[in-house]
């Protein structure tokens, strides 16, 4: 899912402007990748005169067991995103009664019938983009008296196989999640189109989150997270870089 890319300060890619092969999960040194990645954040917000201490590394864990997140939080890192609910469930409350002061993030869709488990176990949900989600969250949250911070995500390139309300739907889903349910709505996350320029998605959310007011913004990962902190990404998710590759599904 990351993307390609070539601007300055990217991280460092083959000759066919791919990044470059990271070893795979369970073999990558988690605790190098993530002082890499650190490094790489504070020279792309250096180069964008922006305070690095204003953006946030989401160490995005999904499919890393729990063996392989240790080194990270060995490291100091507290902050880490996940995709699925089930997986997070299974492998957090054991890690997080070790380390109680991490902040887990759910960066993946939320079903709306996992949101009871969302509410329990997430500090942040990073993919609000529909209003059946919406009624299923705000009732959750009123029964566990427990209110995680909420992005909306926006479907910049109107893909249909992918999650996020398309940007001129925005402001409604806005509304009806503040007006008729009553959520605090902090900011809004986007995955570029695979293939495409990321600068020009990042670009658009950043123009709806300021037109809405929004403080946060999720944007980039491991292959094009410094365009993201030029066009003002308050929060990158970034895996691969820290935990090594992934094996894709077949």
């Amino acid at each position: 899912m990351d993307d390609a890319i070539t601007a300055p300060n990217a991280p460092p890619t083959d000759g066919m402007g791919q990044p470059t092969a990271k070893p795979p999960v369970g073999e990558a040194d988690v605790a190098a990748g993530l002082a890499e990645v650190r490094a790489a954040i504070a020279q792309a917000a250096e180069d964008s005169d922006r305070d690095p201490a204003t953006i946030q590394l989401v160490a995005v864990s999904k499919t890393v067991p729990a063996a392989g997140i240790v080194p990270a939080l060995e490291a100091g890192h507290r902050v880490f995103g996940e995709n699925y609910v089930q997986e997070s469930t299974a492998k957090w409350p054991a890690l997080r009664a070790r380390y109680p002061d991490v902040e887990l993030h759910l960066v993946g869709p939320l079903q709306s019938n996992k949101a009871r488990e969302a509410v329990a176990l997430f500090d942040v949900i990073h993919s609000l983009d529909r209003l059946s989600l919406a009624a299923a969250l705000a009732k959750e949250i009123d029964r566990a008296g427990r209110a995680p911070k909420l992005l909306i995500q926006v479907n910049t390139g109107a893909e249909p196989q992918k999650g996020g309300v398309l940007p001129d739907q925005l402001a409604t889903l806005l509304a009806e999640c503040r007006d008729t349910h009553g959520l605090a709505i902090q900011g809004l996350m986007c995955i570029p189109p695979a293939g495409d320029p990321p600068s020009a998605h990042f670009a658009l959310l950043a123009g709806l989150a300021r037109e809405h007011n929004l403080p946060i913004l999720s944007m980039g990962m491991s292959a094009d997270f410094p365009a993201a902190i030029q066009q003002g990404a308050t929060h990158v998710r970034v895996g691969t870089a820290i935990f090594g590759a992934r094996a894709r599904k077949v």
